[in-house]
């Protein structure tokens, strides 16, 4: 898998990047033009597809940033375009890096989901063995969560339709 991801040549992945300014940018400025709770227990991160891998990957890599992810159609494989026929290596080597660096077991809140229609229906053997290393590593619920939607596809209608899941698991029902 190292060959893999060094065949990008980079110093570091977009990713890196687009984290940093959030923690060192983006948050700071948020914080300090409003009245926010700017602690780790009261700041989270979202994403779907794509964006939930990198919100999974931010909590980390910013441990103390993030207390929570909420984690839709998270894009398991970690492969897409002309990388999918490599999902396997690429979904191992993520899963890899999670057992390394995922926080201490129960520590923050995980939520992630998917669906069976279009790209998310290929989700499920990879979304199974993310739920397993969580399990291994000692996550349970209330702080990891993983959820099946049957009939849900990979688009923002779909996410609309359970928005409201990972918000009141994380922010509270009022």
């Amino acid at each position: 898998e190292n060959a893999l991801l060094n065949s990008f040549q980079r110093e570091e992945f977009i990713a890196d990047s687009y984290l940093r300014f959030i923690v060192e940018e983006l948050k700071p400025f948020i914080d300090g033009r409003y009245s926010t709770l700017s602690d780790r227990d009261n700041t989270l991160i979202m994403g779907s597809s794509m964006g939930g891998l990198i919100s999974l990957y931010a909590l980390c890599e910013y441990p103390d940033y993030f207390g929570a992810a909420a984690c839709l159609s998270t894009h398991t494989p970690a492969a897409i375009g002309d990388f999918e026929h490599e999902a396997e290596p690429w979904s191992k080597a993520f899963r890899d890096y999670l057992k390394d660096n995922l926080p201490a077991a129960n520590s923050r809140v995980v939520y992630m989901d998917y669906g069976d229609g279009t790209i998310d229906a290929g989700y499920g053997p990879y979304q199974a063995l993310v739920d397993s290393l969580f399990a291994e590593k000692g996550w349970a619920e209330p702080h990891f969560i993983s959820r099946f939607f049957p009939g849900h596809q990979h688009d923002e209608t779909s996410w609309q339709q359970r928005l409201h899941i990972p918000l009141e698991l994380l922010l509270g029902a009022e």
